[in-house]
């Protein structure tokens, strides 16, 4: 990504970004956001969005949530099985009505990122690739030489957004201390077989091993009040079987093709 000599560079990766760019006066004066045909497209191919630890009761009603990996248990709201296609994005480009849009959805095409590679200076980023930033969108990014009001609010919502992040942090910390993330199966068996067939392989909580806990850890969970976390995601795994279901409704599968057929042609 070219940039003015002198200007802070971005450091890092940013998930479902394109072309991450610094948000200035200078380059982007002139633009502004206005809403696509399809505004999700951006996330229509993605199988799990993160979320962040305060999410996870939000999400657990309507997403498998489960964890990057032990060494990084991030929290994630799955969201496809075996393609790469978002099953909560409808053909329009939409996400699904009544359903719990994570943050990270919610803040695109605005992120916070690190100016350096120290990440002491926090700036606010844009996707420059997303379709709905044009200039003259109908709602510029700044008036004159200042952000408009509704990009105060995208700054705002970023923000906030990076609490949540750095509060997650602290989470995934405590999950790795106590080892409670440990490697699963999900398995389906279709109506009139006796052998269960596996699908997904993820990593979430160990419940025996939460169970086991010694009462001092146990009550540092309590009072950390992690615990509705832990119990939230353990509760949400039942959407597997309704994340099938979606599957086979999006891709006209029968039960026997549900896990061991792509739905893209």
């Amino acid at each position: 990504m070219s940039q003015v000599e002198g200007a802070p560079q971005i450091s890092g990766q940013m998930f479902l970004f394109e072309r991450p760019e610094l948000l200035s006066k200078e380059k982007h004066g002139d633009h502004g956001v206005t809403r696509p045909e399809q505004p999700c497209k951006f996330c229509a191919k993605a199988r799990a969005i993160p979320i962040t630890v305060s999410e996870i009761p939000l999400a657990m009603k309507d997403y498998p949530v489960v964890f990057l990996s032990a060494e990084q248990p991030l929290p994630l709201a799955i969201t496809g099985l075996i393609d790469d296609v978002n099953l909560y994005v409808d053909e329009s480009g939409n996400w699904e009505q009544n359903r719990y849009v994570p943050a990270y959805i919610r803040r695109y095409p605005f992120a916070v990122a690190s100016e350096t590679d120290s990440g002491d200076r926090l700036a606010i980023v844009i996707d420059a690739a997303y379709e709905g930033i044009i200039p003259g969108g109908d709602v510029p990014f700044f008036e004159g030489d200042k952000p408009t009001d509704a990009t105060e609010k995208a700054i705002d919502f970023c923000k906030t957004y990076e609490q949540d992040r750095r509060v997650t942090e602290n989470f995934m910390n405590k999950l790795k201390e106590f080892e409670l993330v440990t490697g699963q199966t999900a398995q389906f068996t279709p109506t009139g077989q006796e052998t269960p067939q596996p699908f997904a392989q993820y990593f979430g909580v160990d419940e025996k091993r939460l169970a086991e806990l010694p009462d001092d850890k146990f009550m540092e969970l309590r009072k950390a009040n992690l615990l509705p976390m832990l119990y939230a995601q353990l509760m949400s795994l039942g959407n597997w079987r309704t994340l099938l279901q979606r599957r086979a409704n999006r891709f006209s599968l029968t039960e026997d093709q549900i896990v061991t057929q792509s739905g893209i042609n």
